[in-house]
């Protein structure tokens, strides 16, 4: 198990990585994934806007990058920390990862599956179920999301204002 100071960080490394995301106008969810001997393999961000692909999630891509370091798909021994709840897609990257432990901030009440809306990680039939530790630097990492959104709005109501002072014009 890590300490309370390594898991601050490791957050904080995928919180990097989130506002990585936020500075291209991606939905801000950042991802790593900490090895066996508490090295950071990989790191990931949104990419879906900019890569428009649709499994280009934080976590798929800082599986993919520990995956590639470590030569094996198999993340044995290895911890995910994310800024928000995996969705379906994810937490089955995560389940055939064989990851170890999964922390996660905020919670997703409409696509989270570990817990808020399912919980594939919990389901028998698997043949994984990873430790997963819910809701560490929750605020953070919803606050982070409620500022983007909320941005998000502003500049809607913005660019529609200005439209129709244009067509007022």
């Amino acid at each position: 198990m890590f300490s309370s100071e390594e898991k601050k960080a490791y957050m904080q490394a995928a919180f990097d990585q989130a506002n990585l995301a936020k500075e291209q106008e991606e939905v801000p969810i950042g991802a790593v994934v900490v090895g066996p001997d508490g090295e950071i393999i990989g790191r990931g961000y949104n990419h879906r806007e900019l890569d428009q692909d649709a499994v280009a999630h934080a976590e798929i891509l800082a599986i993919r990058e520990a995956c590639q370091k470590l030569g094996s798909w198999r993340l044995i021994d290895c911890s995910l920390f994310v800024t928000l709840e995996p969705c379906a897609m994810c937490a089955g990257a995560i389940i055939n990862s064989r990851i170890k432990t999964v922390y996660f901030a905020a919670l997703d009440p409409k696509a989270g599956a570990a817990g808020s809306v399912v919980d594939l990680f919990s389901v028998e039939k698997f043949n994984h179920h990873p430790q997963v530790i819910r809701g560490l630097y929750r605020e953070q990492g919803a606050q982070l999301l409620k500022d983007f959104f909320r941005e998000i709005r502003e500049k809607q109501k913005a660019a529609k204002k200005a439209a129709e002072n244009c067509q007022t014009d």
